[in-house]
């Protein structure tokens, strides 16, 4: 996982683009008449002196003719030129235009839980939209703490979607202390409805029976609240709010769903309270209720909202407050102005015991597609069961909405104060990989991420592959991190927000596009999804094609065949090993001492999966011979296992490596700082040399991963013998990514960062290895019984501790100790680390 943008300067591949007082202004400008011989031009002289009136009228409508060609011939071209290449969008049709992308299927994913940083939230797919959303006030240590946006520091013991189809339905959990909330999301497109259709949300609230005595946990105290981007004014049904008289809590009118209304019933006794804001950001509103609870208490002793509101508000908070355990049902039903648009049967459909009902049936539904389509229940037992349910359920229910501009690194303008531009505006409709850690687009964990999705719904799939192709600038170059919206910005620290466009990220939508052309050749998929791949191949082509051919010409090394990752710094003085975040794998040990020399392993075997894809697409759509052979050439020269081993290899060892300018003597040290402080700098013992980078971990397999190596192959059996060998990878809970024998091993980068991709157990590297194994035993060869014995005992080991952890603490986890197999890092990470899912149902390429 890659938790930012890396805080290096890149090498901008960006063109320097004209100034604009070059040209026109300055040879308008410096233009002086020529000295001329007097003698020559008396006669000149006395016919101006003659015919000066009309001499002047010419000259003057010559000045005009004259500026208006440089205003349109000259500057505005130059102001065009103006635009860096690095944020003009890509020049091809977009994927999201395409019409399987309109209609029925763009307003059936209207509405959604699409606010995945909080606890509970609902947008629309569209820039600036009417959001929703839930705080509640927990107990922590004695004292009352707002909870809204998803945070490690409330120490939640568990949340988590149990069930989500990511379309209209969605079923979490969420227990804080000894609080216990469960949120349904139900959306309905009946008769009378606005377009994208009316939703509902079930609050459940109780209470743990060690907890009936506990005080502060007799009365609960919800937030639900509505806001507006736009700004539009939201109207509240009246100044004192009585839902046994009137359900009504507020009203309001957008272009896109027409006027809306939201009511609130329950069969318990609520007492409610609200406040209305007028602001234009929506990413404080935390603090914005804080602030008016906390005036409250200090004038009257009562946490309760103000019943009062700012002019025109744009933001409007409900607090519903009760003796737990309750309920409450709150449905928003859109289209109302409409004639005969039936709200009070729309509205009675959405509450009470038709709600229930209709959760109950979306429940059901799950339960099946979840067995139809992962077949796991007759494989494990009912304890990973419920793992995999919350993985996919997760996975889904964590899809975002986003909009905004990155930050994009550019160093080369000088007017620029903090050294970035701004990209083009641009949505983007992604998975995330952890709600309270990582709540936005990454490119490498979305290729991961679409190996579950895809397998659920296609459509969700292809529209959110499409969202991020349709993010390629001119060059072919895609962010690595998307961070859109003030929403998205709120959760990351600012020295990770700019993107540098010198660097990639691996290309692992490769993975999907493999999976889906070989879906189609063994006929997977219906004549409608088969129909809506082909079309939606047929024009990412273009973009896919110049997504190769960036990787292709800015990340080639010095020798044929070689590939390294731009990014890395060769002037850095603090960290052990120059880190590669642009590889995804962080601190993963490189060569010691980065330069254009390099040759990384990882990538080239990314670039063989790309260079097949990009063939098979070419052979589909019978394009030219051209790209075919291009793409078949390259493929070839990179599986090419002799010139791979020639590169990669160590013979003895019997194991693929980097090369580069490297020495392993190198370590960190304390030093005397000027001020007569301490500092951990790097300490280089001896003089570097092109060499193979001695360091054995997943990098080392990516050969194997990516089914390069023949199953009749010596090398075979060594990577076999290197899987199941403790001292190096096997540990009784997976494959630990640095093997115990790495002179990095389980070393800390920097006095602040501890070891990532030293040691620890990785689910989508550990998915990837798992699949390898998988094939290789089913090949016919030496060794394809020992490649079964190996997997069996992986995929075994992988989902016992992930189920252990999953049941002991209530999370799926970024990663895993390789010691004892405890979960560490992000907790409530259900990005790649749901594919524990696909690994129970052993479901690979």
């Amino acid at each position: 996982m890659t938790p930012g943008s890396s805080r290096r300067n890149a090498r901008s591949r960006t063109s320097s683009s004209t100034e604009p007082n070059d040209g026109g202004d300055n040879s308008f400008g410096n233009t002086k008449p020529r000295r001329r011989d007097r003698n020559k031009n008396q006669n000149s002289i006395r016919i101006l002196n003659v015919d000066i009136k009309i001499m002047l009228g010419i000259s003057v409508l010559a000045f005009f003719v004259i500026f208006l060609l440089i205003n349109n011939i000259i500057i505005k071209p130059a102001g065009k030129a103006l635009r860096p290449r690095v944020i003009t969008p890509f020049p091809s049709p977009k994927l999201m235009d395409l019409p399987q992308f309109q209609g029925e299927h763009r307003e059936s994913l209207y509405w959604g839980t699409y606010r995945p940083h909080v606890y509970f939230g609902i947008r629309a797919r569209t820039p600036r939209s009417l959001v929703a959303g839930l705080m509640w006030i927990g107990v922590k240590d004695g004292m009352y703490q707002m909870r809204h946006v998803c945070q490690d520091s409330d120490e939640l013991n568990t949340y988590g979607w149990t069930q989500h189809n990511g379309r209209d339905f969605g079923h979490q959990v969420l227990v804080d202390q000894g609080l216990k909330l469960a949120t349904s999301f139900l959306k309905s497109k009946s008769e009378g409805s606005g377009y994208g259709g009316d939703w509902a949300v079930q609050i459940d609230v109780q209470t743990d029976k060690s907890e009936w005595d506990n005080e502060m946990l007799r009365h609960g105290h919800l937030f639900f609240y509505l806001a507006d981007e736009s700004g539009h004014v939201l109207n509240l049904a009246g100044d004192t709010l009585d839902i046994d008289k009137n359900s009504l809590l507020a009203s309001g009118s957008r272009s896109d769903i027409g006027d809306w209304q939201l009511h609130l019933e329950s069969k318990d006794v609520l007492e409610l309270h609200y406040s209305g804001f007028r602001t234009p950001h929506v990413h404080n509103l935390s603090d914005l209720v804080q602030h008016n609870l906390g005036a409250q208490v200090r004038k009257f002793g009562q946490l309760l909202l103000s019943d009062s509101s700012e002019g025109s508000p744009n933001i409007l908070v409900f607090q519903i407050s009760a003796s737990i355990p309750f309920k409450a049902d709150i449905a928003f039903v859109s289209g109302t102005e409409v004639k005969n648009s039936k709200v009070e049967e729309r509205v009675s459909r959405l509450t009470g015991a038709s709600l229930r009902s209709l959760l109950q049936d979306r429940k059901t539904e799950f339960d099946i597609k979840f067995q139809r389509y992962f077949n796991v229940a007759d494989k494990l037992e009912p304890e990973s069961t419920i793992v995999g349910k919350a993985a996919i359920a997760n996975m889904l229910g964590g899809i975002g909405y986003f909009y905004g501009q990155s930050k994009i690194s550019f160093p080369e303008n000088s007017n620029l104060r903090d050294n970035f531009i701004s990209y083009w505006p641009a949505e983007l409709y992604t998975a995330v990989p952890s709600r309270p850690f990582f709540p936005r687009g990454f490119l490498w964990d979305e290729g991961f991420h679409q190996l579950l999705i895809w397998r659920w719904d296609i459509h969700i799939c292809l529209d959110i592959i499409g969202h991020w192709l349709d993010l390629m600038n001119i060059d072919g170059w895609i962010p690595r991190e998307l961070i859109l919206g003030s929403e998205a910005l709120s959760k990351v620290p600012e020295e990770f927000v700019v993107q540098y466009p010198s660097n990639g990220n691996p290309p692992t939508l490769f993975l999907v596009i493999r999976d889906l052309l070989d879906g189609m050749e063994k006929n997977k998929f219906t004549a409608t999804e088969r129909n809506g791949i082909t079309s939606f191949l047929e024009r990412a082509f273009v973009r896919l094609e110049a997504w190769f051919q960036w990787y292709n010409t800015t990340q080639k090394g010095k020798e044929m065949g070689s590939y390294y990752w731009h990014g890395r710094d060769n002037k850095v003085t603090r960290e052990l090993n120059p880190k590669t975040l642009s590889s995804g794998l962080d601190d993963y040990p490189r060569a010691s001492h980065p330069s254009d020399e390099e040759r990384h392993l990882d990538l080239r075997c990314w670039m063989l999966l790309a260079a097949n894809c990009m063939q098979s697409i070419t052979q589909l759509f019978k394009k030219d011979n051209k790209p075919e052979k291009e793409y078949g050439s390259t493929a070839k020269l990179l599986s090419d296992f002799d010139m791979l081993n020639q590169m990669h290899l160590d013979p003895l060892v019997g194991a693929y490596f980097d090369f580069g300018n490297h020495t392993e003597k190198v370590r960190l040290s304390w030093k005397e700082t000027t001020v007569g402080t301490r500092e951990l700098v790097r300490d280089v013992l001896e003089r570097p040399v092109s060499r193979l980078v001695p360091h054995i971990g997943y990098v080392s397999l990516f050969p194997f991963m990516g089914k390069i190596i023949p199953s009749d192959s010596w090398i075979l059996e060594k990577q076999l013998d290197l899987i199941a060998n403790s001292t190096v990878f096997w540990t009784d809970y997976g494959l630990r990514s640095l093997s115990k024998t790495s002179s990095m091993y389980m070393k800390r980068n920097t006095e602040h960062d501890p070891p990532y991709w030293r040691g620890p157990i990785w689910m989508n590297m550990n998915y990837m290895i798992l699949s390898a194994l998988f094939h290789y035993s089913k090949e016919n060869g030496p060794y394809s019984d020992r490649a079964r014995v190996i997997y069996d005992d992986l995929r075994g080991n992988l989902i016992r501790n992930v189920v252990r952890n999953y049941h002991q603490t209530g999370f799926l986890w970024e990663q895993y100790d390789q010691k004892k197999g405890k979960g560490k890092g992000a907790r409530l990470f259900t990005g790649w680390t749901s594919l524990v899912l696909l690994i129970m149902a052993e479901a690979y390429t």
